[in-house]
């Protein structure tokens, strides 16, 4: 090893063969700058890429401390003069090309045997802001930015205990990106930071652009539509998730954080809920999930109840229901499937447009459109009714990725309702149950506690109680420290004088 990286070095060399080396290896790079300066027979070369540093330190701090220098040049006096953040001096050409390209200032004094490296990283970055694609109305609604630094400080800030542990990895072979895992070292289940720090460490990839594009690599199952990790850009959500256990990744450069072990209910909490007196929590919580329902199977029963079964629709119903269809010339699996695929386009375009525009589009659009399709006899007012109704209900899931996953297998239900009916729909729900049965997160069921069945955690999923009567975390995960409060103590009530 030793002598592997004696054959990479190129030291000690003069300043004019450096630049030549550098410049040969750099052919990328036509933006790399040399300054040489002379002082007492003694040359020094300070090289950066300046659009990748703080050219102010760099000027007021770096050069003028070494101007104004008034021992010898020796890396030794550069270290012990400039107070600047520096790391080991490295003497490798490849090291120092990757250090000019993460925002780093060399330092060469001719015929030294190492270049001194200053790492003043000039990354562009924004201020915490207000989340934009996670709205709610009650608790902080503060957002991740793009630096992992930043983001690291936020959560720090709100979790000011020790018990805090940021692991620091590395994931990227041609382009390094830092990763973190975020957890609380005396609750969350030991297996669990097991198995995603190996899943972490032992993806070989080029690069990840974003903590989606991590989670995709990391996920128990890579052919589901259902997202098994839950991603918020919400600080508040991320404190609460890893109170509770589990366990947060930050990726550099991404506005986002992943949380792992999830279900498939935890897609449809919210940290809202948590601000909320219990039972209105307990409301919104079981309004969205009946929503999922709705929206899954509401189309699907329409087009069973009008092309096989009859029955199931009250008489005066019927009558209007045949009324509204006499002029439409489409069966109804054809007519459901066009208007379907309306929606989403409209629900598409509204969110690739502009904000303003978007809003129009999605108002007008609906409008305009579901009306002409009446008066044109291609749907009935009936079905742009029921899927207004389903729409509107696929809105409320808090997670987009949850809501998109169910809009896209209704489509192959609403298929084998048409051909099968009240059969097709029933198949098609029991293959969904056996799929969410069989899927994971982080090794953990995805349908907990339904799966297996875990009754005292009902009350974590489903609906809420007080406050003074939640003592305890989520069973299912088996944490270390399953305890929250002891609730005798916090059921009893005292006197003022006690």
């Amino acid at each position: 090893m030793a002598q592997e990286k004696n054959q990479n070095t190129i030291f000690p060399t003069t300043i004019q063969t450096l630049i030549k080396e550098l410049n040969e290896k750099a052919q990328n790079k036509p933006d790399l700058k040399f300054s040489i300066y002379q002082k007492d027979g003694i040359k020094l070369v300070l090289f950066c890429i300046p659009y990748l540093i703080d050219v102010q330190k760099s000027d007021q701090i770096l050069l003028h401390n070494i101007l104004d220098m008034e021992a010898e040049w020796t890396n030794k006096s550069l270290l012990n003069n400039i107070p600047l953040k520096h790391e080991k001096p490295l003497s490798s050409a490849e090291e120092i090309i990757d250090g000019l390209v993460n925002g780093k200032a060399f330092v060469y004094i001719e015929h030294e045997k190492s270049v001194i490296n200053y790492d003043l990283a000039n990354a562009e970055k924004r201020p915490l802001e207000k989340a934009e694609t996670e709205s709610i109305v009650l608790g902080p609604q503060l957002a991740f930015t793009e630096s992992i630094t930043t983001n690291m400080n936020a959560l720090t800030y709100r979790l000011k205990t020790p018990d805090l542990t940021m692991e620091k990895h590395s994931v990227g072979e041609r382009v390094s990106k830092e990763v973190r895992i975020a957890y609380l070292n005396s609750v969350a289940n030991e297996t669990d930071v097991d198995t995603m720090r190996q899943r972490i460490n032992d993806l070989e990839v080029d690069m990840i652009e974003d903590a989606h594009m991590l989670k995709q690599y990391i996920n128990d199952s890579s052919t589901t539509v259902f997202p098994l990790f839950a991603a918020t850009e919400l600080i508040d959500r991320t404190v609460y998730s890893i109170k509770q256990g589990k366990i947060a990744v930050l990726v550099e450069d991404s506005p986002i954080a992943l949380i792992a072990p999830s279900t498939f209910f935890s897609f449809y909490e919210s940290t809202e809920d948590m601000y909320l007196h219990w039972n209105s929590g307990t409301f919104l919580r079981m309004l969205r999930l009946i929503a999922a329902f709705i929206t899954f199977l509401l189309t699907p029963m329409y087009v069973v109840a009008t092309t096989y079964h009859y029955e199931i629709i009250p008489t005066q119903l019927l009558i209007s229901i045949g009324q509204s269809r006499a002029a439409v010339p489409f069966p109804p699996i054809l007519e459901v499937l066009l208007l379907e695929l309306v929606i989403e386009l409209l629900r598409e375009a509204g969110a690739r447009l502009p904000t303003k525009v978007g809003q129009t589009i999605g108002i007008v659009g609906g409008v305009v459109v579901g009306t002409a399709a009446v008066q044109a006899g291609i749907t009935s007012n009936i079905l742009v009714i029921l899927i207004t109704l389903s729409a509107l209900a696929s809105f409320t899931t808090p997670s987009y990725i949850m809501g998109t996953a169910i809009r896209l297998i209704r489509f192959p239900v609403i298929i084998i309702s048409g051909f099968y009916g009240i059969i097709g729909v029933m198949f098609g729900l029991s293959f969904l149950i056996i799929h969410l049965v069989k899927l994971s997160s982080l090794g953990r069921s995805y349908l907990a506690p339904l799966y297996p069945l875990q009754l005292a955690d009902f009350n974590k999923v489903f609906f809420r109680l007080p406050e003074q009567r939640q003592g305890r975390r989520f069973k299912s995960y088996q944490l270390k420290d399953k305890r929250i409060f002891d609730k005798k103590k916090a059921l009893e009530r005292k006197d003022i004088d006690e």
